[in-house]
């Protein structure tokens, strides 16, 4: 099957392109021997079918990150009738300009489709298709991706690509190029800034920008929760509950006889019923929990992610919180990965494939796994806390997690090899999102968690109950009860509602409650367990996934770094709260 590939800078609207070219059956998989995610699907073309590749954005063909190197090395694979659509930005001539030259000088079958026709006009762009065409000596299609303007052309011109001939030239001599194409071919109309664009200047602007995010995160979290819950509670549930549960229920009756299968399948009877969600059986909870506990926020998440996305705001934000994240060995990308974690961790570490270095993405994972806590556990936390004359303790909870983030995030930059390049965003304009694209971004996002983190989610909890009826969780546990006891100053008790977070965190949380009600754990001990909760290592969904995304070396480290933090933490915890 031959191939097309997609090629340009950075927030071109090459994915939009993608979307229109290309149905539902899309996949997103890592290079080989990389963490760069790339783009592929099929498009047929006057009865031929060809494989769609949207390569990661790239400025130039000296690359400069992992990501720019796979776009390089795609190019350079490509076979004598494999194809290049060189997506432009047609707002930005002289930026995209750059890299179409040195597409040239690789001599393959090429086209440029001249994207973003639309915003030309808003902006009072003009420019003259038919010069730039004499320019590049290949054919040119005015397209936009949001739209669909132009699809039909790029479809029927895929033919007349052209293999171009120009000589190499060095960097200076494609800038000077540049300069004089744009001279030639552009001319701009004085236009006074419109209202949207002058909202653009001051969502960028920290001291009017940073409010504006503040009301952005909380509106997020707003619905997200909303979306989730309303999943949950009329889509998940009734289903599980009217179609799979009666299932399991029969299964249950089968499996009666055989203690050990009962166990692993079904799980613990939760007063006296099975419980999808809190049985911990595989087919119970291995189950409900990802694919209607996480997957309902999954969804929320990335519709919303989406709109961020598309609507151009997502990189001004990353822009407004690049200096804090810098501190950490990341750039302002890093606020994504923490927004979509305190949501649900799962999106969250697979929102770090963004980073360039596998440096920035351990400590991302590590950072998103150790201090911040999803959704339901922060619900859970609040609840815990409201049985409790001494609610607004729940804050002190909230700071210290805060402050280990920071502490945490200072020490990996500084120990972890490793290079923490700059951030590099082109700020796109506002944008209306189009529906249907983000909706199929959502699709394609979604079926990657189905289909990649939802099977060792399963088999995690499917080697969780082996090891339980082997007796080696109880073994563990017993070894945790003194260190608990000396270290900590925690009852023995806590001990398996702390290590039961492992399976949910929310779960564990609720376990704590008796602990709460019978005066077990006084305030300074809710304290030092609400943490310990919440740093102990992330539940099976969250680690599962960590399982996907990191090397073995980084998942051993980042075990040690969770040891090393649950000791510190609690014995500075009770030093501070309880003295020696």
């Amino acid at each position: 099957m031959n191939k097309i590939l997609l090629v340009g800078n950075p927030n071109v609207g090459k994915s939009a392109l993608f979307n229109r070219l290309t149905g539902l059956d899309v996949i997103i998989s890592n290079y080989p021997g990389t963490t760069v995610d790339w783009t592929k699907g099929t498009v047929r073309i006057e009865g031929k079918i060809y494989e769609l590749i949207d390569a990661p954005g790239t400025y130039a063909l000296e690359p400069t990150c992992e990501a720019e190197e796979v776009t390089a090395k795609q190019i350079s694979e490509m076979k004598d009738k494999d194809i290049i659509i060189n997506v432009v930005d047609a707002t930005n001539l002289e930026r995209n300009l750059y890299l179409t030259l040195g597409l040239l000088e690789t001599g393959k079958p090429m086209l440029v489709a001249l994207n973003l026709w639309d915003d030309t006009k808003h902006k009072g762009i003009d420019i003259d298709v038919k010069k730039l065409e004499k320019f590049l000596q290949v054919p040119i299609i005015t397209t936009s991706g949001l739209t669909g303007t132009g699809i039909k052309n790029l479809i029927e011109e895929v033919k007349n690509a052209v293999n171009p001939n120009i000589p190499r030239h060095t960097s200076d001599e494609k800038w000077k190029d540049v300069g004089k194409i744009v001279l030639e071919v552009q001319k701009i109309k004085h236009r006074h800034h419109t209202i949207i664009e002058k909202f653009e200047d001051l969502t960028i602007r920290p001291i009017t920008g940073i409010p504006v995010a503040i009301m952005v995160l909380f509106l997020i979290f707003a619905v997200v929760g909303f979306i989730g819950e309303g999943l949950i509670n009329n889509v998940f549930d009734p289903l599980f509950e009217n179609f799979y549960l009666p299932v399991i229920e029969n299964l249950a009756d089968v499996l009666k006889g055989n203690e050990i299968l009962y166990k692993i399948f079904i799980g613990t009877l939760i007063d006296g019923e099975i419980d999808l969600f809190a049985s911990l059986g595989v087919l119970t909870s291995g189950v409900y929990i990802p694919l209607a506990a996480v997957l309902a926020y999954i969804i929320a998440f990335y519709l919303v992610l989406g709109i961020l996305e598309d609507s151009g705001y997502l990189p001004r934000l990353s822009v407004l919180t690049d200096s804090i994240f810098h501190k950490f060995g990341l750039h302002g990308f890093g606020i994504v990965p923490t927004i979509l974690g305190l949501g649900c961790r799962v999106p969250g570490v697979m929102a770090t494939r963004a980073f360039e270095t596998r440096k920035q993405r351990f400590i991302a994972i590590t950072l998103l796994a150790i201090s911040i806590p999803c959704s339901a556990q922060t619900a859970a936390l609040l609840s815990l806390w409201a049985l409790t004359q001494n609610f607004n303790y729940i804050y002190v909870v909230f700071a210290i997690l805060f402050f280990i983030y920071v502490i945490n995030g200072i020490l990996l930059n500084k120990f972890i090899k490793g290079e923490s390049p700059e951030i590099l965003l082109e700020i796109p304009p506002y944008r209306k999102p189009v529906l249907k694209i983000v909706l199929k971004k959502l699709w394609v996002r979604v079926k990657v968690f189905i289909f990649k983190a939802f099977p060792v989610i399963f088999l995690g909890m499917l080697l969780l109950n082996i090891l339980d009826i082997l007796g080696i969780v109880n073994i563990l546990t017993t070894i945790f009860e003194q260190i608990f006891k000396n270290l900590f100053g925690l009852p023995a008790m806590s001990v398996l509602p702390i290590a039961t977070g492992f399976l949910r965190k929310e779960l564990a949380v609720g376990m704590l409650i008796p602990l709460v009600v019978s005066g077990t754990l006084n305030i300074q001990q809710l304290i030092i367990a609400s943490v310990l909760v919440v740093i102990t290592f992330p539940c099976i969904a969250t680690f599962g996934i960590m399982f996907k995304e990191m090397k073995k070396t980084e998942l051993l480290l980042f075990v040690l770094i969770v040891f090393v933090n649950i000791i510190i933490v609690g014995v500075v915890l009770k030093i501070l709260l309880m003295g020696f």
